[in-house]
């Protein structure tokens, strides 16, 4: 019904804010560890709630789309009973890892809950739907801090800006595949309210935006000119994704979408990571 590696969209950005408060806080190896473990799970338990509960919220729309008609809810390989409590116990699993990092997570994290479950209705009544999807994903690099520093650095915001655009940006190129559908269903999106050609046009500003965001982040955070390579790595991938996608051909977005995305955010996680390293080895010695 879902697929947890999905996860990995945001969770390399949410690894890469606790790893920048882990070295702001300067936490001993066994509690960091501890930490990191529980923002793995705390964000597998609210995606795996989010997209559930999406599915269920759109289960009958999904069963009219051809497209997604044969997911399983809509097919009938699922039932929503199953989903239901596949959902709860999904949204158990967020509230004890978010009650295992501390007071203030548990308190924000129905906040939490309430941003990644109310995308679910967007698309019926506003077309920048994609970027609520964005906020969504985007909050996971802020609340990685909260967990591991118990209060939030501004500065870690920027983070959470190129995560939300960024999301919204592919999420609008995804979008354009139901752009007909939509349109009978009477449900929103930017490729509806716009047409495909000018969404793609709003979905490369978002992500020219999410560049400017991350170049402020390196600014507030890294002195490395090694660090500079994960941003690089992102421009390019970014050139890339929207190179496989034209307003007249669609048929390359799923490699856009999943393939592309998916190492975006790794890719980021190991060059950021690495000249983080590399130039505290090198201020060490």
């Amino acid at each position: 019904m879902i697929k947890f590696e999905h996860s990995i969209f945001a969770l390399p950005f949410a690894l890469t804010g606790a790893f920048e408060a882990l070295r702001a806080t300067q936490l001993g190896w066994t509690a960091a560890a501890w930490k990191l473990l529980w923002i793995v799970v705390a964000m597998v338990g609210a995606r795996s709630a989010a997209m559930t509960f999406n599915r269920i919220v759109d289960a009958a729309i999904d069963a009219r789309n051809p497209r997604t008609k044969f997911r399983q809810l809509p097919a009938g390989t699922l039932s929503s009973r199953f989903a239901w409590g596949f959902f709860v116990a999904a949204v158990a699993v967020f509230l004890l890892a978010a009650a295992l990092l501390g007071p203030l997570c548990l308190q924000l994290a129905p906040l939490a809950l309430g941003v990644v479950l109310v995308y679910s209705y967007t698309k019926r009544f506003t077309s920048w739907c994609h970027l609520v999807l964005g906020l969504a994903l985007g909050i996971a690099p802020a609340a990685a801090w909260i967990a591991v520093a118990g209060s939030l650095s501004w500065s870690v915001v920027w983070l959470t800006g190129a995560v939300m655009l960024w999301t919204a940006g592919f999420d609008i190129i995804y979008a354009c595949q139901d752009y007909e559908f939509d349109g009978r269903e009477g449900l929103f999106s930017l490729p509806q309210r716009f047409g495909i050609a000018g969404a793609l046009w709003i979905s490369r500003l978002l992500h020219v935006g999410m560049m400017f965001c991350l170049w402020q982040f390196h600014a507030a955070f890294s002195q490395s000119p090694l660090t500079l390579t994960a941003l690089a790595v992102v421009v390019a991938l970014l050139l890339y994704e929207h190179s496989l996608v034209r307003a007249n051909d669609l048929s390359r977005v799923n490699a856009a979408f999943f393939t592309v995305n998916g190492w975006i955010g790794v890719l980021f996680l190991v060059f950021w990571a690495s000249g983080q390293y590399f130039s505290h080895a090198a201020t060490r010695n």
